[in-house]
């Protein structure tokens, strides 16, 4: 991963309304721990290690020496919130405990400093945080909060499966899978109607139970499971699911609304909107009947309770409007806060489609011509209006001209891309040459009915150092850099080695 993106997924977290962020179990890369404190996100800092322990010294010694060189790399980051010194889910001595936290206080000799541990591990009496579910009434997905003395903190909340091989769980969506699929996996982190870890539970608990972290952000290919983790509010190319907008709404920041239904044939006829306002408004169609709702603070906890209105959409009225009055159905939400509009999303039934459509997902940070860094272009087939035609199987073929590279061939599905839920992603990379870079997309099979083709051109920039590398010639290309290392301009360059 380039330093932009670990910017760029970090900024999305942000921007989902999180606020801290539970590292996974290996050293995360410092340029997210520096986007971290820019971005305002606590970090809990977690030891490599997960499911293994082994009697061994040596085994523990390296564990202590991981411990020490991570603090002494990440201690100064701001965002720093708390240091999780254990083996992640793993069955160790009481002797270990002991040591590192030790360990944890001689690198960070000041005040204050806290260790987690889960809450049902050997030696968790030397540790400040206990992990565990909250109490919900669910004697499988829950503990007791028993020791006065103790802060608690949910490690992880959402990944709810079956047998731990089959693995399916509600808390797995796939964006491609579509909407109900989606809805359910929003309803599922923020209030379903059983019990269990949710936002609404965390809401619930008393302050000295002060949050939880979701498993897990983006979808990931694992390596004990054929199936790719589906988790999370973001599929792998970083696309926004229906969950990334339950939790951008349980933030005050900024007012929002979003109307998560797509208007198709399938779409269910109660209409789910998620807003932080203090009400919001659905406007109905151009008839123009109106529904106005207000979240249920007073029995719900979390700061905004998911919205939903019965039978708004009838996909039977939308063709009688179409046929009989030649005029589209229309959703409008509107969020009032203080009896003002702040906030506004409105939706139409996309139609036949028309035009493929470009579009970069840089998160504001412009591409850089390091031969590494990469950005998202994303292809989305619209209607005439630019509505995104979510029912759509078509294949995109992707080509790219100028200093940029296409990473993926048809080998890995990289190229061409299967359109789901309305759109196809890629991922483009930058050469060492800063310029212009001219990215078209077109349908695999076109014909007299084909949808227009699109092009999107990017421009990268110098990188923020000099590029020092070696170069060599091969028989059927142009000199290549090798070996490309980021240097201050004000390094003493001779001193770099090179490398064949």
């Amino acid at each position: 991963m380039t330093n932009s993106q670990h910017y760029r997924d970090a900024l999305k977290l942000r921007q989902a309304g999180m606020t801290i962020i539970r590292n996974a179990h290996y050293p995360q890369d410092p340029a997210f721990m520096d986007a971290c404190d820019e971005l305002g996100l606590f970090v809990i800092e977690t030891t490599p290690g997960w499911q293994y322990w082994n009697n061994d010294q040596a085994f523990a010694a390296h564990v202590y020496d991981d411990i020490r060189q991570i603090m002494r790399r990440d201690r100064n980051h701001p965002c720093l919130l708390m240091f999780e010194p254990i083996l992640n889910e793993t069955n160790y001595p009481d002797t270990f405990a002991v040591s590192v936290v030790r360990a944890v206080h001689e690198e960070y000799p000041w005040s204050p400093v806290a260790c987690a541990c889960d809450s049902r591990q050997n030696g968790r009496e030397h540790f400040d945080i206990w992990y565990c579910h909250p109490p919900t009434g669910n004697p499988d997905w829950s503990d007791k909060e028993e020791d006065s003395t103790k802060t608690y903190f949910t490690r992880e909340f959402s990944d709810i499966v079956d047998d731990w091989n089959s693995q399916n769980s509600i808390g797995r969506a796939a964006r491609a899978w579509g909407e109900v699929p989606q809805l359910l996996q929003a309803l599922h982190y923020g209030n379903p109607p059983y019990k269990y870890t949710t936002v609404e539970t965390l809401w619930e608990m008393p302050r000295k139970h002060f949050g939880g972290c979701l498993w897990h952000p983006f979808e990931y290919q694992r390596g004990y499971h054929p199936d790719p983790l589906y988790s999370g509010p973001f599929d792998a190319f970083r696309q926004e699911k229906y969950a990334y907008y339950m939790f951008a709404s349980q933030q005050r920041e900024q007012p929002m609304v979003f109307i998560a239904n797509e208007l198709t044939p399938f779409s269910p006829n109660d209409v789910t909107v998620y807003s932080n306002c203090d009400s919001v408004r659905l406007t109905i169609r151009k008839d123009g009947s109106v529904m106005t709702q207000r979240p249920d603070r007073e029995h719900l906890a979390m700061p905004s309770p998911i919205l939903t209105f019965p039978g708004a959409w009838s996909y039977i009225d939308d063709i009688n409007n179409a046929r009989n009055h030649g005029r589209d159905d229309y959703f409008l939400a509107e969020g009032f806060m203080d009896g003002k509009v702040v906030a506004t999303h409105k939706r139409f039934p996309a139609r036949r489609p028309a035009r493929l459509q470009l579009a970069i997902d840089d998160g504001g940070q412009p591409l850089r011509a390091d031969g590494s860094d990469l950005v998202t272009i994303i292809c989305s087939v619209v209607d005439a209006h630019d509505n995104v035609r979510r029912l759509n199987n078509e294949h995109i073929l992707f080509t790219v001209e100028g200093e940029g590279q296409l990473l993926g061939n048809e080998q890995n599905s990289g190229n061409p891309v299967a359109v789901a839920f309305g759109t196809a992603p890629i991922l483009l990379r930058a050469t060492t040459t800063p310029g212009t870079i001219r990215v078209k997309a077109q349908l695999v099979y076109e014909g007299n009915a084909s949808i227009a083709p699109a092009e999107l051109t990017v421009t990268s920039i110098a990188p923020e150092f000099k590029l020092l590398y070696d170069v060599r010639a091969t028989p059927n290309t142009d000199a290549i850099p090798t070996a490309v290392r980021h240097v201050n301009p004000h390094e003493e360059t001779s001193q770099v080695p090179q490398r064949q």
